[in-house]
Parts: C-alpha cells; sequence; structure tokens
C-alpha cells in the first residue's frame, strides 16, 4: 500500500501529516511556508510512496468557504500538474485549529512550546488525516 498525506493549509504556513505504508498510523510532518508546499510535497512523494493527498477544507461557521478555497484549489492544480497520478481528496476541518490547542494544552508541554504555531499546525494536519480515515 502507499501513504496517504494529510494538508492543513495555510496562508503563511501549512501543516503536514502522512500515514504509515499500510494507512494505519498517522504521524506529523515538518510545517513549511506554503510558498515551499509544492516542492517539499514534490520531493516527499519522490521518497516515498503516496496515493492520495487530503486537503481540509477551511469554513466559516455558516458553512461556506474561507477566503484560502481559492489558495487550496491553486495549489491542487498546480500540484497535479506536476504528480499527476497522485489524487486529490478534501474533508471539513472545521475546529481542527482549536482541537490541536486544546490536544497540547493537554498533554502539559510549557507554555513556550505550546505559542509554536508550527505545532499547532502538525496537530491539525495529523487530526484531519485521523478524521479522513474514520470516514472512508
Amino acid at each position: 500500500m502507499a501513504r496517504i498525506v494529510g494538508i492543513d493549509f495555510g496562508g503563511k504556513r501549512t501543516g503536514i501529516s502522512a500515514t504509515d505504508s499500510l494507512q494505519i498510523i498517522v504521524s506529523p510532518l515538518p510545517t513549511v511556508e506554503t510558498k515551499n508546499l509544492i516542492t517539499f510535497l514534490t520531493e516527499y512523494t519522490l521518497k516515498e510512496k503516496v496515493e492520495k493527498i487530503v486537503v481540509g477544507l477551511p469554513t466559516h461557521k455558516d458553512g461556506n468557504y474561507t477566503h484560502l478555497k481559492t489558495d487550496i484549489d491553486k495549489f491542487v492544480a498546480e500540484f497535479s500538474k506536476v504528480r499527476p497520478e497522485i489524487v486529490f481528496d478534501f474533508t471539513d476541518e472545521s475546529f481542527s485549529s482549536v482541537e490541536a490547542k486544546a490536544i497540547i494544552f493537554q498533554s502539559g508541554v510549557n507554555k513556550k512550546k505550546r505559542q509554536d504555531k508550527s505545532l499547532v499546525d502538525k496537530v491539525s494536519a495529523v487530526l484531519i488525516l485521523q478524521r479522513y480515515l474514520n470516514h472512508i
């Protein structure tokens, strides 16, 4: 089997997670600057066999997509040109950052570490992919 990658797409930074090759365990990958996301994923998918990328879609409380939807669509189109064999799927990412912050707080890490936004992005990416895997 191949890995599935999860994306918590952000305007500045993007959290990334991936399953193991059996698609059982989800682990965080490095948080990257969004402008470097295609380069990172291209390199990663050349090293690891990836069959699917799951992107969390950000929505407002009323259910409409946020302004990031346009940037996500652009990213998907550009990356699909580089690696057309990789399938994209999408899932609701509602409250993943809020839940990630709560998990980090409950884990007992110190205040300085809790303020690390890249850690929130990593945990959010893990949550997005775990939710997705539970729904398929």
